[in-house]
């Protein structure tokens, strides 16, 4: 092609060992984009191949396509990046999750692996991997949801995107407890987390909520324990009133703190804390031992399902019972709402009854007319 205004092949020269000026073997293209003359190298021998390649990087200019060797040289690892770097500048709280979803992504495709090679087969590929590995579906969900993320923010880097589709995950958790077996636990746990156990029994707030509380967040005239705008996942202030058994749980922990004052010499903020002070930090150890000990399988977070489950059951409207496990949308609100068999029993008794009182105020009228006929 000999318009250079549209763009031109071309084999560029060098001098040799012996300083006599040779051409390369393959072909080289030159195209404008935007203003710019863009290089790239044909990567092929054959004039007409060359040819057939720029007109394809013409074609792609027209229409908005990423040309260039920007979209050679971005690699996987170069578009999980950009996801990272756009949840920091969001504030999302979740960015760790890009560094676990990235793991996984690089360990598979390679963190170098170009991005233009990562097709729509190699992603099913990563997700039969993956769910073989036995990873739960929502997890595999994650992981595309970042691998797509990061083609839709270099798209500008990326010539051609992989159909990635996210599959529906049906593995929500269904568990929760019922009052004995949570006693059963709370007798193996150690004393500093006997009344923690309690408070998330009545809030299902969660875990890192109640262990950052300081005794300034507890209002025992009043009757609340606080959480302060921004140190919940959504950012919102939450109040939750202090039940009869939320009080005792707290003023039992105030003793042991206060125990722990004097011993130490210092005055102690945490409403949860070790002998020596510091507060209660991750005890997934300890909560293992003493589930294990009580002969149950629980996790903490199944207290969170166990708070919503009690609201339901003692008819708390669903606005406020919202407010006061921190739940933002009803949507969400709803997958914890889990109804059991004995909710279930409690809805066939009421039923009961309110066919009973049917029953009773028909033979009422029939008795009233047999009495109005005899007249």
């Amino acid at each position: 092609m000999n318009n250079r205004g549209m763009g031109f092949v071309y084999q560029p020269k060098y001098r040799n060992g012996d300083g006599v000026r040779v051409a390369t073997s393959t072909w080289w293209i030159s195209y404008p984009n935007h203003g710019k003359q863009i290089r790239e190298n044909a990567k092929t021998t054959n004039r007409a191949e060359a040819v057939r390649l720029l007109k394809q990087r013409i074609a792609d200019v027209a229409g908005g396509k990423p040309v260039g060797s920007q979209v050679e040289r971005t690699t996987l690892h170069d578009l999980l990046e950009m996801v990272r770097a756009d949840y920091i500048a969001n504030g999302r709280r979740s960015a760790a999750r890009v560094k676990a979803a990235a793991f996984h992504l690089e360990r598979h495709f390679g963190a170098w692996r170009k991005a233009r090679d990562i097709t729509t087969d190699a992603v099913t590929g990563y997700e039969a991997a993956r769910r073989n590995e036995g990873a739960k579906p929502a997890t595999v969900n994650i992981e595309l949801a970042m691998l797509r993320r990061g083609f839709r923010l270099g798209k500008h880097r990326v010539a051609s995107s992989p159909d990635i589709r996210i599959k529906q995950a049906n593995n929500t958790r269904k568990g929760f407890f019922e009052r004995e077996p949570f006693e059963a636990v709370l007798r193996h746990l150690p004393e500093p987390l006997k009344q923690l156990a309690e408070c998330y029994y009545v809030t299902g707030w969660r875990k890192s909520e109640l262990r950052s509380r300081q005794w300034r967040h507890v209002d025992f005239d009043n009757g609340w324990l606080r959480l302060e705008p921004g140190e919940s996942k959504n950012d919102e202030g939450r109040e939750f009133p202090l039940t009869s058994q939320l009080r005792a749980a707290l003023q039992a922990q105030r003793a042991y703190v206060r125990e722990t004052e004097q011993r130490a010499g210092q005055i102690i903020p945490w409403v949860f804390c070790y002998p020596n002070g510091r507060p209660v930090g991750d005890f997934r150890k300890a909560w293992s031992t003493a589930c294990e000990k009580a002969g149950v399988r629980r996790m903490v977070h199944d207290f969170r399902r166990t708070a919503v489950r009690n609201l339901e059951r003692a008819g708390v409207p669903r606005s406020a019972a919202m407010k006061m496990t921190g739940h933002k949308t009803e949507s969400v609100y709803r997958r914890y709402a889990i109804v059991d068999s004995g909710m279930l029993k409690e809805a066939a008794a009421k039923l009961e009854a309110l066919h009973e009182m049917e029953a009773n105020k028909q033979s009422s009228v029939k008795v009233v007319k047999l009495t109005n006929a005899e007249r």
